[in-house]
This record gives structure tokens, C-alpha cells and sequence, in this order.
């Protein structure tokens, strides 16, 4: 009916304003089918409310489907939809303009680098306009559900289009087809095409049809009542959306009217691959509009501590930029992001008071959970989730929250006291602990180096703050009586005094300085942090960070009640200079290295030992006197780093330590075997 076509126009700037559309804020080209399906899908909307509301339309008993065709020899890509069609105004309003705005105030909105707040979302024109980016010629065939004429609208998205009225009638609804460029003939493949619609739109509400096979065969089942999905469906749809095996450990199905309207669905995964060595998570869930999928990995609804969660989100009222591909950063974002982390949250908060699940989850996403720490905005509701073992534990795989802690703290304690360590034995070890189990104050075990960021970074859990076990102040501790028997501090304290100062002249600048201690109870020496504002263990995280750092200087800090320690005061009081004086304080020092986790020298370690083993073995040999004509070999001493010896006393000058030492014992001399009389040798003839 070539009387009946008429060309029209577009506005001057549709050229620049279609390769905008075209080239500049879609990077995949598949998306024009999303936006094909869901225009089709808003169509199908549309003329089912008008026939709810009772209105009159076209062919009423029509099925409600979107149905697509594709022809490999013709190039073509055609999907049809039985909506609401549209009429000869609609099509040149709709299509002829670009959501009705041809300006170039208009077309500065849409640069993207401008970051404009875009909010076309409906309107036909935008998404339609995507289909040049595959297409070289497009085709509209439509009937109005409120007309009679059925009308063609075409189109190579230059600088006109026309309509005309269809040769023949037609039902109601739209059919448009497009002619695909030369490089986008993968657009006429069966599996390709499927494979897009099950990516985008698997959960739109109306049938959608390839080749005459339905797709969307998945249930949105997040937009159901509660009441009506079963644990079944769950589990199936999980492994679905999340490309897991195994069924979830649990889950949240949440829909929110108020302050904000959306749908969500979030599941937890019953294991994290994290923990098996496999790299970071990808973030986000996936985030829908109407059904259809906008953003596959929507990024920022959870923050980064909530990576694990899986499932969907989904708001009709959610704005979204001009190629549907990421979000607005608008106030409207912010708003939804708090609230679903917010009632996520105390989800959360009603799954811990199922002590075995909860173990469960802790134990799987609990490391990933502590990196929201430094989310003030939800800080108690996350501190209320830590969970730790602790030195009143039974065992290590019981775990208390704060609140049991700060509940059975003693009375006149200040602080939240947490110890880092490889597992619960090496902590126990630790000379540390000793003088918290002397008075019965529990003590936070942190096994994972995190630790060291999440509690400090809390700062305070009901007005306790957090202070490593290390860092204690001794003065505070005691305040607090202790379980034990009290003892008797040392009797020669100033020996001791004089004891510590000759010990850091042997060691030199290996340590800052010694001290008596008051904290240890059993073991004879301890090294603790300089620096009080970190502890022993963050300083040793730092140190993995800038290798090149030298290490801090510790306090070694000895136990004057102690048996060792004893016995060196007493080598000391004999003869300041006495070469086993300054073996045996080697060997202390190193021994201590090892149970802070700090020794950097093992060769220097393993000669003090025997140096050490070496003297012992000869002064117990003199001792008793063994009957050994052989040398015994005594190891040179190993150099000392740095060593101020103090002036030498006329009491007790400083013994030439011999390299070799032939043995010749005190007691009887050995016997001597007796020889056998010489034969007389036969005399010659």
C-alpha cells in the first residue's frame, strides 16, 4: 500500500544521538535482545492490567507470549509480542524521538562521562534504539489493542524513517524484525539466542519462545509469598542462580514495602571457596528491574564483607542509567544498599541464636564477615556477630560472642584482652598467658591475622575497649586479685636489677632492653613489644608487608622467681665475666625468639645450643672424673653481635675459654698389662 507510506524526519541530532545510543553506552552487543524482550514484556503488562481493570481490547482471548524467529539465510532476527501494540501517534512519538527530546541539552545529559542522572527506564525509543547496534535495517509491524489499522514502522537509523499501513490485518500486538549487519550473523543462532534470553530474561512472567522451544522455564520465585515455596524450590533455584552442587546452608526471602519497595532473595552458600585456595569471590548479586536481569554481579548492593551472599534483589522503582549496565550513584542507591545490608544483618543476628548452624557459618564465611569491622554504620550489629575461642573454652572449636565476654568479665577489668597465635596450643604456650590465668582473666584466642585489623578497628564493645594481651598494663592487672596462691616477690630484687643490666650488655642491640617481670608465673623470660601502640603480632604482620624493615626491638622480660634465672644470678654474683654467664643468656634469648615466633637465625641458634651442650659435657666429665684419653672437641664461640662487657673486677678476672681440653683423670692410674716373655730365637747350624 505504497499510497498509504509517508516519510518522516528524526529530530536534527538523532544521528549523533543513535551512535551515542549505538556505540558509546552499550559495550555488548547481545544486549538489544534483553532490551527487545523486556519492551515486549512491558507491552504484555500493559494489556493485562487494562483487561483486569475490565477495559475493552482486542482479541481479549489472545495468549499472553513472546515468541522469537530467526532466519540464517535472510539474516534476520524477529521477535513478536500479543501486548498492547501501538498506534500511528505512538509509533512516531515513541519511535521517531528519543524519550521526546531532541535537544542538545539533551544529548550532554547522555555523555558518560558527565554521569548525568538518567532515568528513562520505559521509555520504548532507548531500548528499541539498541537494535542498530547489530542491525542495519529495522522493521516495526504493529496493532493497537484500541485500533483497528495495523501500521509498519522502518527504519536504517539514519536521518529518516517511514510508516505505512500493513497490506494485511493482523492481531493485536508488535513484530519487529531486524536485519542484522554482515558481523552479527551469530544473532541467527539457535543456542547463541537461547543462551541470551536464559542469561537476561529466564525469570520474565510471560513465556518466551525460540524457534518454538519455551526458555524461561525458572520460576521467580523471590517475588512468591514465603508461605508458598517450599524447601525444595529453594534449594533448586540456589543451585541454579549460584552454579552450585551442593543446597545452601540457608537462606532469606525478604519483601520490603516500606521505606522502599523490592524483592529479595539471598542465599548463604554451605561452603566458601575461599578457604580452599581459590581466589577472591566475585561480588555481588544479581540485581533485577520487572524480571529482567540488569546487572549480573551488582556490586554495589553488599559491601565486600558480604561477598559470599548469593541470590537476587529486585525493585521496580530502581533508576537505572541509559544501557541498563550499571547503577546510578544516586541517593536512592544508598538508601536500598542500607537497608537490604541492614536487614541482612539482623537475619544474621536471628541465625545465631541456632548455636549449630550458626558454628556453621562462622566457621565457613567468618574470616570475610570480620573485613566489616570498619563499617561504622553497622558496627554494633557486626560486633554482636564476631565469634572467637577463648582461653575459658573447653576446647578449640567451642566459640563465644563478645557479649558472653564482656558478660563474665572480673570487676575491676578495663579492657577486652585478645592474644594472636598459630592454634590454641602455641597460644597457651606463650609465656603471655600466664599471669591472666593467674587471675583468672579470659583471653580472646585470635588464630587469623585479620584479627589484628577487626578488634582494634572496633575500638570499644559496651565501652570496653580492646587491648592485646601483650600490650597489658601491668599496674591495671594488678588490681585484679589473683586465684593463686600469692607469692613472695624475689628477696635479692636489686641483684636482679643488676642481673637484667649485665644481660642486656651480653645481648647489646638485639633488645631493647631486660626487665624484671612482673607478669610471668612460670616460664624464665618473655619478650614483649617496645612499642605499645601495636602489638607483638601486628608488628610481625608489618614486617611481612615491608620485608626490608628491620625487625623491632623487643623487651625481654626474666621471671627473678624463677629456678634458671636464679641459678644466672647466682654465676653472677660469683663473676660478672663468667664466659657460661653469657652462653647461657644467648641460649635464653634464643629459646624465647622461638616461642615468639621471631627467630630469623637458626645457624646462631643451633651453635649457642651446642656451645652450651659442649661446656656442659666437659664440666661434668672434670666432675666425674670419666677415664677418656681423647681430646674433647669444644666448639669455638660464636661471635656475638654486640656485647659491652663492664669493666673487669679484681674478685673474678675473666678465664682464656680453651678451643681443645685433654682429659687426665684425678683417680688411679689404669693398669698396665703385662707383656709376654720373649721367645729365644733357634740358633743356625
Amino acid at each position: 500500500m505504497a499510497d498509504n507510506k509517508q516519510n518522516y524526519s528524526f529530530q536534527a541530532e538523532i544521528k549523533q544521538l543513535l551512535d551515542i545510543l549505538t556505540h558509546s553506552l552499550y559495550t555488548h552487543r547481545d544486549v538489544f535482545i534483553r532490551e527487545l524482550v523486556s519492551n515486549a514484556a512491558d507491552a504484555l503488562d500493559k494489556v493485562r492490567f487494562r483487561s483486569l481493570k475490565g477495559e475493552k481490547v482486542a482479541d481479549p482471548d489472545l495468549e499472553l507470549k513472546i515468541k522469537i524467529t530467526l532466519d540464517k539465510d535472510k539474516k534476520t532476527f524477529t521477535i513478536s509480542d500479543s501486548g498492547i501494540g501501538m498506534s500511528k501517534d505512538e509509533l512516531i512519538n515513541n519511535l521517531g524521538t528519543i524519550a521526546h527530546s531532541g535537544t542538545s541539552d539533551f544529548l550532554k545529559q547522555l555523555k558518560p562521562e558527565k554521569g548525568a542522572d538518567i532515568n528513562l527506564i520505559g521509555k520504548f525509543g532507548v531500548g528499541f534504539y539498541s537494535v542498530f547496534m547489530a542491525g542495519k535495517q529495522v522493521e516495526v509491524v504493529t496493532k493497537s489493542a484500541l485500533e483497528d489499522k495495523a501500521l509498519i514502522w522502518r527504519s536504517e537509523g539514519t536521518g529518516t524513517f517511514e510508516i505505512e499501513e500493513a497490506a494485511e490485518q493482523k492481531q493485536r500486538g508488535t513484530s519487529i524484525t531486524v536485519f542484522l549487519r554482515d558481523d552479527a550473523e551469530e544473532f541467527t543462532d539457535n543456542y547463541t539466542v537461547k543462551s541470551i534470553v536464559e542469561k537476561y530474561s529466564n525469570f520474565v512472567p510471560f513465556q518466551i519462545f525460540v524457534e518454538d522451544e519455551q526458555v524461561n522455564k525458572i520460576t521467580a520465585i523471590w517475588r512468591e509469598p514465603k508461605t508458598s515455596v517450599k524447601e525444595d524450590q529453594y534449594n533448586e533455584f540456589y543451585k541454579f542462580i549460584a552454579k552450585q552442587t551442593e543446597n545452601p546452608l540457608t537462606w532469606m526471602h525478604l519483601t520490603a514495602d516500606a521505606p522502599l519497595s523490592f524483592h529479595s532473595l539471598l542465599f548463604i552458600p554451605s561452603a566458601n571457596l575461599e578457604l580452599f585456595g581459590f581466589e577472591r569471590e566475585a561480588e555481588g548479586i544479581q540485581l533485577f528491574v520487572k524480571r529482567v536481569l540488569i546487572d549480573a554481579h551488582a556490586d554495589n548492593i553488599l559491601p565486600p564483607y558480604l561477598r559470599f551472599v548469593r541470590g537476587v534483589l529486585e525493585s521496580d522503582d530502581l533508576p537505572l542509567n541509559i544501557s541498563r549496565e550499571t547503577l546510578q550513584e544516586n541517593p536512592y542507591m544508598f538508601k536500598l544498599k542500607s537497608v537490604v545490608v541492614s536487614k541482612f544483618l539482623s537475619f544474621l543476628q536471628d541465625l545465631s541464636k541456632e548455636p549449630e548452624k550458626y558454628h556453621k557459618f562462622w566457621q565457613e564465611h567468618g574470616r570475610i564477615l570480620k573485613e566489616g569491622y570498619n563499617d561504622y554504620t553497622q558496627k554494633e550489629k557486626i560486633a554482636d556477630l564476631f565469634r572467637f575461642n577463648s582461653s575459658k573454652c573447653a576446647d578449640a572449636d567451642e566459640l563465644i560472642s563478645l557479649e558472653t565476654y564482656t558478660d563474665r568479665m572480673q570487676k575491676d577489668q578495663e579492657h577486652i584482652y585478645y592474644l594472636s597465635g598459630a592454634d590454641r596450643e602455641s597460644i597457651e604456650k606463650n609465656p603471655t598467658m600466664e599471669i591472666f590465668r593467674a587471675k583468672d582473666i579470659e583471653v580472646l584466642y585470635c588464630y587469623d591475622p585479620i584479627d589484628e585489623f577487626a578488634l582494634p578497628g572496633l575500638i570499644e564493645y559496651k565501652k570496653k575497649t580492646f587491648l592485646s594481651a601483650d600490650q597489658a598494663d601491668m599496674e591495671k592487672l594488678a588490681k585484679i586479685p589473683s586465684e593463686q596462691k600469692k607469692e613472695e616477690p624475689p628477696k635479692d630484687s636489686k641483684g636482679l636489677d643488676n642481673l637484667a643490666r649485665r644481660m642486656k650488655d651480653i645481648l647489646g642491640n638485639r633488645v631493647e632492653d631486660v626487665v624484671v617481670s612482673q607478669r610471668l608465673v612460670d616460664s624464665p623470660a618473655v619478650l614483649v613489644a617496645a612499642n605499645k601502640n601495636i602489638s607483638a603480632q601486628m608488628e610481625k604482620i608489618m614486617q611481612l608487608y615491608n620485608k626490608s624493615a628491620a625487625h623491632a626491638k623487643r623487651i625481654m622480660e626474666i621471671n627473678g622467681k624463677h629456678t634458671l634465672i636464679q641459678q644466672l644470678l647466682k654465676i653472677y654474683e660469683k663473676d660478672v665475666n663468667d664466659p657460661v654467664l653469657s652462653k647461657i643468656v644467648n641460649g635464653l634469648f634464643q629459646s624465647v625468639l622461638i616461642l615468639d615466633g621471631t627467630l630469623v637465625d637458626p645457624h646462631r641458634m643451633a651453635a649457642g645450643i651446642q656451645d652450651v651442650l659442649a661446656e656442659t659435657t666437659r664440666l661434668y666429665i672434670e666432675n666425674i672424673g670419666v677415664p677418656i684419653e681423647k681430646e674433647v672437641i669444644v666448639p669455638k664461640k660464636a661471635k656475638p653481635e654486640t656485647e659491652n662487657k663492664p669493666p673487669k673486677e679484681e674478685s673474678a678476672p675473666e678465664k682464656a675459654e680453651p678451643t681443645t681440653a685433654k682429659v687426665t683423670p684425678k683417680q688411679a692410674k689404669p693398669k698396665t698389662e703385662k707383656k709376654p716373655p720373649k721367645q729365644k730365637k733357634p740358633k743356625k747350624d
